[in-house]
């Protein structure tokens, strides 16, 4: 199976797990404050994650892990600022928007966060856009709004600004992970998880939060590491792959998910803008996924490290003992290079139009 079929099942995928965690979290508010509530999927994230990383270095009998290379102190404020934004700045003005915000009006507004994504990816980053993969974000944007629509519902309260600086600042986030996913995307999920679950909960707790009974605690973290560890994983793996505008168009579907998720937990019959947003979000998808982007193009001369196979962008000879091994990571070069072929804004293809 090609990268070109892997990497958009890989967002989708990230979609449906962060999507599934919804119908959990609104179980789990009843008997927890939602400050708590995100720090302890996000703790849960992150102490998932560390655990995995752990026993993938013991696998490899100590030292750095197979296939991975430490991640470089020169690219640590990209990282920091997206744990700032993503998982500090983000949730905290969430919260209190909804204070202040109907939860419908709120839905609707959080669509926001893959239009914000996208527009921070075309404009700052200069990622590229055809009108085909733009009208696929418009249908997907358009779905989200449909799904999340109640008719009657008030229009522009208080927390209007607070929760469209929530999906700023996750828009923000999304991009500047980006700068940074050519790197261990466990170690990248980890970190985030056990920074914003510590910020989150010291927060709550200072706040007034009383803290749940056991098994409540160990549900949301066990969710918190499906839906927002692993789920961050395959999206750090998607946004090397694939770009952040065209992740972020996958990852808007994850509300579908979890309203198909809260329609089978809860029988009931779906409501007719339901249909209207799965089609709309499925022509969004199916837009993306048969997008074929091709011309000749040149890459500049470029060194970094990351896990690959030595395929036609990775011709390079190793200053080491190389038992024939792939994948496998180390410090490589890419020399200039022009040629044509299908891709997608991955690290490799960065370049203007």
């Amino acid at each position: 199976m090609s990268i070109r079929i892997n990497a958009p099942f890989t967002a989708l995928l990230a979609a449906a797990l962060f999507g599934a965690t919804t119908p959990v979290a609104k179980a789990l508010l009843g008997s927890l404050s939602p400050f708590l509530l995100a720090g302890l999927f996000y703790l849960g994230s992150g102490c998932g994650l560390a655990a995995l990383m752990l026993a993938r270095r013991l696998r490899g009998g100590g030292g750095q892990p197979a296939g991975h290379s430490p991640f470089p102190v020169r690219e640590i404020p990209w990282l920091a600022g997206a744990i700032a934004a993503g998982g500090v700045a983000g949730p905290a003005l969430l919260m209190l928007g909804l204070q202040t915000t109907p939860a419908a009006t709120g839905s609707l507004l959080l669509n926001l966060e893959g239009v914000f994504t996208a527009l921070i990816a075309w404009i700052v980053f200069r990622e590229n856009v055809d009108v085909q993969v733009f009208l696929g974000m418009a249908a997907i944007v358009a779905g989200g709004v449909a799904l999340s629509w109640h008719p009657g519902a008030a229009g522009l309260p208080p927390g209007t600004l607070l929760l469209a600086g929530a999906c700023a600042c996750w828009a923000v986030d999304n991009n500047l992970t980006r700068k940074v996913s050519a790197h261990d995307a466990m170690f990248i999920a980890c970190i985030k998880g056990l920074v914003a679950g510590a910020v989150n909960v010291a927060l709550a707790l200072t706040l007034g939060a009383a803290w749940p009974k056991l098994s409540t605690v160990a549900l949301a973290m066990l969710t918190g590491f499906a839906g927002y560890g692993v789920s961050l994983v395959l999206f750090v793996v998607a946004l090397r792959n694939l770009g952040t505008a065209r992740t972020g168009a996958y990852f808007s579907v994850a509300p579908l998910f979890g309203v198909t998720l809260s329609w089978l937990l809860w029988p009931e019959l779906p409501q007719p803008l339901f249909w209207v947003a799965a089609a709309l979000m499925t022509l969004g998808v199916w837009l993306h996924i048969r997008e074929r982007h091709e011309h000749p193009h040149t890459h500049d001369p470029l060194e970094h490290s990351h896990r690959h196979r030595h395929d036609a962008h990775h011709q390079h000879e190793h200053d080491f003992a190389w038992d024939g091994d792939e994948p496998h990571t180390h410090p490589h070069r890419h020399a200039p290079m022009t040629h044509a072929h299908a891709h997608f804004p991955d690290i490799h293809h960065r370049h203007t139009h």
